[in-house]
Parts: C-alpha cells; structure tokens; sequence
C-alpha cells in the first residue's frame, strides 16, 4: 500500500481517495476533488483531512495520477 501523503502533497482540485468516518472500520473508499484542506497539521498518521467538491468530508488515503 503507498504511503498516506502529507499535507503538502495535497492541492484544491486533486482527484483523490478519502476514506469517510463511518466507513473507517470497512476501509471504503469514496473517489472525488478536493474542494477544501481541513488538516492544518503537515501530516497525520490516519491521512488529511478534506472536504470534498460533493460535500464529502474524509481523510485522503491516495492521490489519483491525473492524465
């Protein structure tokens, strides 16, 4: 599994896998744009946090390579 990027990794507008609060126990992952970066933090161990541009709210776990 790649690492979980740090917050200098990340930019509004990247496309992204974030895993969701209540989906942390089944690992489900849910694929969007980075709308806003609600970690302030340079990293953390369970990944970012952000929102994204469908209202989703969860902490990034991969970044999708753009084409």
């Amino acid at each position: 599994m790649p690492s979980i990027p740090e917050r200098s990794e990340i930019e509004v507008g990247m496309i992204v896998s974030v895993v969701q609060k209540q989906d942390q126990r089944s690992g489900k992952m849910t694929e969007g744009v980075v709308k806003k970066i609600l970690t302030n933090a340079a990293s953390h161990p369970h990944g970012i946090k952000v929102m994204l541009e469908s209202g989703v709210v969860g902490r990034i776990k991969e970044v999708k390579k753009s084409e």
